[in-house]
């Protein structure tokens, strides 16, 4: 079998001995013994790591290297111990085998020890901390848990992602645990449907940060009825089962069966994230006043439940009966926010009601906090409730701890994004902000509590679908909150560890990558992305400002609530210089209310000479304008104002810069053999998912893509169809003759995307070469993407 080459590697010799060795640091000691190696300094992980004991040189794992787990280890850690081996096999092309019994020198062993020290680890928080103990050619992770096992694996694979060979942590000491309990986010699929392989990756997304908790806000309707009339009102109810009783309440633009409900819990336990589902009632409840208007008020002309008829009640409770049994987490969370204030008497009945009622079918129960607005606090509610405080006015967080209730920070102030709203984060949070400011116990106005309050269990930032005539795609809102997630999961875990440099922990989040089985998102962050914003923080110049406050940096700083204006003439240009030439294809321009009626897009290679890559004309009003243009190389990129659209000067929230990324995009391509016409080998470089090359039904089959010139290649990702490869490798050439495999990958199960990475290597030519099928069919592929 193929092995992984690491041509011209000092590493590549490692390969062929049985044990890990410990490498030397970068400066090793001197001949004579006169000074000593420096201290390693923490591994590059993402969220920073609360403690670090520094050791000396590196230890590597090798093709032989195992993964440990004791003879009696829960079924649950061996199934961690096999997913590591996995992950590690997808992202650094290093195939481990799991094994019990006792460690080998060069072996990753895993345990779980709740007597083991963490530091100071608050009790509750045990189960999710782990130590890395990096040392005497070994990798030990000691959990405090099934949680805290996860945890350890996640950060081992980030530490040999960021690592310069791939292969090798170093030595020292790691003690590692949360902040706090909850470490969350929210999803509005009920007014806008996410795909199951969307939430799949977004779960899988979450815990290599180790963000532990996904709301999954499963029904909601628009906020208001078009002329008053709720029947037509956009609604969804997103889970969607055979009980007759419940035919016609899934939406039929988008839900869920028990057989996609069941992936995202399989995915979630894999992913040491903790889902929790949202039923929403008594308001928002459109969905269900369609499905019974008999239980709606006003007849059903609305999307409140109608709680003075007991009907109503009796509906959520069969409802609730229905699904509980799927969702394998905890909690369910009722809903409850923003009912008619008048109704207080029924609404408070209902709660009373409900909640011990769902309590009985084994779930914890969550609600939005509007006790204050509802009723000037929470006496006389059900008192085992756990509260996201939402809004201060609402109910505020330091109220609802008085109360006796658990809370989680979802302050709309803060954490809502609702994508392409003039408020509330409409383009994503500000990463920076949040990493500089913010932490869970932050709430606005005066409301903050103090640090690890015992009754705030953590965060839950949230998306919001709220504009659902508006359009947009699940990916620009992973683009929006890309921008900050991050973050987010750094100030959620250990706070301030990261130090002050956000330009530096940038740097590492782009290091770490998204991690395994998250192809299907694309990386605004990376620096080879398709959707990299190469404008983002570059340096950026005006032919004027109409004041200090509207400066030119304000349209690349990433945060669309800041802007640039210019004076008030038609004959002005914004100018960003992107440090180097690039590969273009696109560009975004987020006009504020002072837009350009006429304006050019220009580029130029040396800031002296320009082209205009698209012209616009003719506009109406301030919009988000897309512009895409042949790929074209440029260093610096221009809005050249022709004609103003209002008597001020031109006002720009963001102009963004997108790469051409995909190398391989509508490359010349050719393949062993085809399927059929129409399963081509062009059919997987034409930047489209739903097409597909398929070969004909025999073992050595391979699909080459001519990149036209020679280009450095450190990562693919293999978008197979549900005929995919169990065997293959990933092989380069310069000149089409001499071919060198630069991944491998063997034993695969399933159809589910690669990525592949591997160190920078110089090819013209690229090939999956397949070794064995893993179905009788061919081998087809919907994408290779090259970056």
């Amino acid at each position: 079998m193929k092995r992984t080459l690491l041509a011209g590697m000092a590493l590549g010799c490692l390969l062929a001995v049985g044990t890990a060795p410990i490498l030397p640091a970068p400066s090793a000691a001197a001949a004579d013994g006169a000074h000593s190696a420096p201290l390693n300094i923490a591994p590059a992980v993402v969220p920073a790591l609360q403690q670090w004991s520094a050791g000396t040189g590196r230890v590597a794992l090798t093709a032989r290297s195992r993964i440990v787990t004791p003879p009696d280890a829960s079924v649950q850690l061996k199934q961690t111990a096999h997913q590591l081996g996995l992950d590690i096999e997808k992202l650094v092309a290093l195939r481990l085998e799991t094994a019990t019994g006792a460690p080998e020198p060069g072996d990753v062993t895993m345990r779980i020890d709740p007597s083991a020290h963490f530091g100071n680890v608050l009790p509750q928080l045990k189960q999710e901390a782990y130590r890395l103990d990096v040392n005497a050619g070994r990798v030990t992770i000691t959990a405090g848990g099934q949680p805290g096992a996860v945890n350890g694996a996640h950060t081992l694979l980030q530490a040999l992602v960021s690592s310069p060979d791939r292969r090798s942590v170093p030595v020292g000491t790691a003690v590692d645990y949360p902040n706090y309990a909850v470490r969350g986010f929210m999803l509005d699929v009920g007014r806008r449907y996410f795909t199951p392989e969307f939430l799949r990756s977004y779960i899988r997304w979450m815990g290599y940060q180790k963000l532990n908790t996904l709301q999954i806000h499963l029904n909601d309707n628009e906020i208001g009825a078009p002329g008053g009339d709720w029947s037509k009102a956009q609604s969804a109810f997103r889970l969607r089962t055979d009980n007759p009783a419940f035919a016609g309440l899934a939406a039929p633009d988008g839900s869920y069966t028990k057989a996609d409900w069941d992936s995202f819990e399989d995915t979630a336990a894999a992913a040491g994230v903790t889902l929790i589902p949202e039923i929403d009632a008594p308001a928002h409840a459109a969905a269900f006043t369609k499905f019974r208007p008999d239980i709606g008020l006003r007849g059903g002309n609305s999307d409140h439940l109608d709680l003075g008829n007991p009907a109503a009640t009796t509906f959520m409770k069969s409802v609730y009966s229905e699904f509980a049994p799927w969702f394998r987490g905890p909690s369910l969370h009722i809903g409850a926010d923003e009912y008619e204030g008048k109704l207080v008497d029924q609404y408070k009945t209902y709660i009373n009601t409900i909640a011990p009622y769902v309590r009985s079918l084994g779930k914890k129960v969550h609600v939005w906090g509007s006790f204050n607005m509802m009723s000037g606090g929470g006496a006389g509610y059900d008192p085992d409730l756990t509260v996201n405080s939402w809004n201060n006015g609402w109910y505020g967080p330091q109220q609802a701890i008085d109360d006796g209730y658990d809370v989680i920070n979802s302050n709309d102030d803060l954490l809502y994004v609702i994508p392409h709203a003039s408020n509330d984060h409409g383009y994503g949070l500000d990463g920076r902000q949040i990493f500089e400011s913010w932490e869970p116990h932050v709430f606005p106005r005066g409301k903050s509590l103090t640090p690890q309050q015992p009754h705030l269990l953590g965060a839950m930032p949230a998306v919001w679908n709220d504009l659902v005539h508006t359009p947009y795609t699940e990916i620009e809102v992973h683009g929006m909150v890309e921008k900050s997630m991050a973050a987010l999961a750094q100030k959620m875990w250990s706070g301030t560890k990261a130090g002050t440099d956000y330009q530096a922990f940038l740097n590492t989040v782009r290091g770490v990558g998204q991690g395994p089985g998250t192809s299907f998102l694309p990386d605004t962050l990376g620096s080879n992305s398709v959707s990299a914003d190469l404008a983002r923080g570059r340096t950026t110049t005006a032919s004027s400002v109409e004041s200090l406050r509207f400066q030119a940096s304000n349209a690349t700083d990433g945060i669309t609530e800041t802007r640039w204006s210019s004076a008030r003439t038609d004959d002005a240009s914004l100018t960003v210089d992107l440090g180097s030439v690039r590969r273009i294809a696109s560009a975004t321009l987020i006009w504020e209310a002072a837009y350009a009626k006429d304006y050019d897009l220009q580029v130029s290679v040396n800031g002296t000479d320009w082209t205009t890559v698209a012209r616009r004309r003719g506009l109406t009003g301030p919009t988000t304008e897309k512009l895409s243009f042949p790929a074209v190389d440029a260093r610096h990129v221009r809005m050249q104002g022709i004609t103003r659209g209002t008597a001020y000067g031109y006002s720009l929230h963001e102009l963004e810069v997108w790469g051409a990324g995909d190398l391989a995009a509508g490359r010349p391509a050719t393949s062993s053999s085809d399927e059929t016409a129409g399963l081509t080998a062009d059919r997987a470089f034409d930047n489209n998912g739903t097409t597909r090359w398929s070969s004909g039904r025999s073992d050595d089959q391979w699909l080459q893509v001519d990149l036209g010139s020679v280009q450095t290649v450190t990562e693919a990702t293999v978008v197979w169809e549900a005929a995919f490869a169990k065997d293959y490798d990933l092989e380069v050439s310069t000149n089409g003759t001499h071919w060198t495999t630069v991944a491998s990958r063997r034993n695969r199960t399933s159809p589910d995307a690669d990525d592949l990475h591997f160190p920078p290597t110089s090819a013209r030519y690229v090939r999956m070469q397949g070794i064995e099928r893993g179905t009788p069919y061919g081998y087809s592929i919907y994408e290779l993407r090259l970056n």
